[in-house]
């Protein structure tokens, strides 16, 4: 059966053939991240707006977020310096830089489940690249991260401890976050969208990853089992933005993980992406 092609701003309906071969889908999904990312600006806006309007009507708008995070970085900071016989003085840093780290990838992997279906009225209103939605999301999780440092740069400066110049080798690390954020919306986003029921798990997952991942305990805690945490994702990508900040860069094996899982989410996520991307509109 053949099917006329009508443009529709740029594209065509073509778009959403079953039957498109994959060069084609490859080049409309390539199509669509290079829009995207020319509307930068609009995805900022668009993230901006989501903090306002979340704390619209507060005092302290975000940095509600800020003061429950600094509370819980003091209550568990003596709560578990006291449990595992640390020395507050080290635990303290450790502790808040690696709740207010993991805040970012948590909120990340939850948010990114709702990428699309958030804009729903969006997307069915208005033909729009769907990398713009992506980046949003990740916009959102960074300015929310960038009130969170507060909690570390008091917590520093009361301990007065000073990372160094060491600290900027955590550039890298963050740049392979925001790589693997945006990779993480177009797959949870679109897989999402299809199946409603993911993102309760996912949610349930990342509370089990919490626990089982070096946050609010020290790798060096788990003695000779420390061989237990390189199969696990989130140590290595928390590892190599963590590590340097306090002063210990971290060691090849760390990094060479962390970029096999993120290469991995990379080529899963473009595989689905792909092939989800004709579909994203009447999944919503």
């Amino acid at each position: 059966m053949s099917m006329t092609s009508i443009p529709i701003e740029g594209a065509t309906l073509l778009d959403l053939r079953a039957d498109m071969s994959l060069s084609a889908r490859h080049e409309l999904a390539i199509s669509d991240i290079v829009k995207g990312s020319r509307l930068w600006r609009l995805a900022w806006t668009l993230g901006w707006l989501d903090i306002k309007l979340r704390y619209r009507g507060s005092m302290l708008g975000p940095f509600w977020l800020t003061l429950s995070t600094g509370i819980m970085v003091g209550a568990l900071g003596l709560l578990y310096a006291s449990l595992f016989h640390m020395n507050l003085h080290e635990y303290l840093p450790f502790l808040s830089l690696s709740l207010v780290l993991w805040g970012f990838l948590s909120a990340m992997v939850s948010e990114a489940c709702i990428t699309f279906t958030e804009a729903e009225g969006v997307i069915r209103s208005v033909r729009m690249p769907f990398f713009v939605f992506a980046t949003r999301v990740v916009i959102r999780n960074l300015l929310a991260l960038a009130h969170n440092i507060v909690v570390i740069v008091v917590v520093f400066a009361l301990l007065s401890v000073v990372p160094g110049w060491g600290a900027f080798l955590a550039l890298p690390g963050l740049l392979l976050w925001i790589v693997d954020s945006l990779a993480l919306s177009l797959l949870l986003g679109s897989f999402c969208a299809r199946f409603r029921d993911i993102q309760p798990i996912v949610n349930s997952l990342m509370q089990i990853a919490f626990f089982m991942t070096p946050v609010i305990w020290k790798p060096e805690q788990a003695g000779h089992r420390f061989f237990l945490l390189q199969p696990n994702p989130f140590f290595d990508l928390l590892q190599v933005v963590r590590a340097p900040i306090l002063g210990m860069p971290a060691d090849p094996v760390t990094w060479l993980g962390a970029c096999l899982y993120s290469l991995a989410l990379l080529v899963v996520a473009w595989l689905f992406f792909i092939r989800a991307r004709g579909r994203v509109t009447f999944w919503l």
